[in-house]
């Protein structure tokens, strides 16, 4: 199966893991890639040393090309982008800020750049920067999807665009891979159907729960770490959305991000204290939802923690390996190719 994206990655198949904070590790990337995909590291809650750790962790574990995420949204990615650089990793994605520095750094040294994307606003900023492809994220998406169905945004973005898309947010089989590739994307990230494999790192209870939902069992909502992002409809969830919070919580909880990030904190705090309001809550938000996405997911709390799920849960019913899950949805989507045709008659 080629397409421009499986040209220009170097990869078998055009199926990307999403780069998911806890849940994209050495071991799920490196399973992806081996079995003809793209994994992609997640980097956004480690600091320099864990970053440089997992690179090497990857590299051990696969020959094959891989990708780095850099969540410039978060304290310490600058960090970061200095050890993915230096490491000269293969293919570098960047989210949630301008990424002209990142492509002119990782095309230094043959490189490639992938940007994510909600809008076509940032999709043409993207192609302006130098990215070599983007991801395209829905609204289905679980996590930060943006505010336009899939169905709608890849098309609207192809239109306009003249580098490669990747389609995320509502993809987890072969239907929805050709459905994409019709659509004018060249290939699909999945992040609720990797984590819901079995070398997902995810507890298993958070697997059992998310083969048992229906697509009516997220929830979008602001309220989990400031920004809107899908997660699964539990209790968690709600308490979080209940949760009451002011610009001092943003002050108090900043010290547990900026040591997980190896970031000063007292940097981080002066920062805080000049953002204003909106910006100072929206930081608050940030520091709960790091707990909670943690508890959720590597603990399967429900209670305290939530679990980033896409509306495409609902059709995904059983826990396969990553191989299993990469040949089905080939196999399926060639398929799809003969049903569209017997349609078309």
């Amino acid at each position: 199966m080629k397409t421009k994206i499986t040209e220009i990655l170097k990869i078998k198949y055009p199926i990307i893991l999403s780069g998911m904070s806890w849940i994209s590790t050495p071991e799920l990337v490196a399973a992806v890639s081996n079995a003809g995909g793209l994994g992609i590291l997640a980097t956004g809650v480690m600091n320099a040393d864990e970053t440089l750790e997992a690179i090497k962790k990857t590299r051990g574990l696969t020959k094959k090309p891989f990708a780095v995420n850099i969540t410039l949204y978060f304290p310490g990615a600058k960090e970061n982008a200095k050890v993915i650089f230096d490491q000269k990793v293969p293919v570098v994605n960047y989210a949630l800020g301008k990424g002209d520095w990142i492509c002119k750094a990782v095309h230094g040294y043959g490189g490639k750049v992938i940007a994510t994307v909600t809008t076509l606003k940032h999709a043409l900023a993207a192609q302006k920067d130098g990215a070599d492809a983007i991801i395209v994220t829905g609204h289905e998406a679980a996590g930060h999807g943006g505010d336009v169905t899939s169905m709608v945004l890849i098309p609207g973005i192809a239109d306009n665009i003249n580098i490669p898309i990747i389609a995320a947010g509502g993809f987890a089989d072969g239907r929805g891979l050709a459905s994409a590739l019709i659509l004018g994307a060249d290939g699909i990230s999945m992040g609720t159907r990797f984590m819901d494999s079995v070398e997902s790192p995810v507890h298993e209870n958070q697997k059992k729960a998310a083969n048992a939902t229906d697509v009516y069992s997220t929830i979008y909502t602001d309220k989990v770490d400031g920004m809107k992002a899908r997660v699964m409809k539990t209790a968690g969830a709600q308490r979080l959305i209940n949760k009451r919070l002011n610009p001092f919580s943003a002050l108090i909880r900043s010290r547990k991000i900026a040591k997980m990030l190896g970031f000063p904190w007292l940097k981080l705090a002066i920062g805080i204290m000049f953002m204003g309001y909106k910006k100072s809550m929206a930081m608050a938000r940030m520091a709960v939802g790091f707990d909670a996405f943690k508890a959720g997911t590597m603990d399967g709390d429900n209670n305290k923690g939530v679990l980033p799920i896409g509306q495409v849960a609902g059709i995904i019913t059983e826990t396969l390996t990553v191989k299993q899950i990469i040949e089905k949805t080939v196999k399926e989507a060639e398929k799809s190719r003969e049903v569209l045709a017997s349609k078309l008659k």
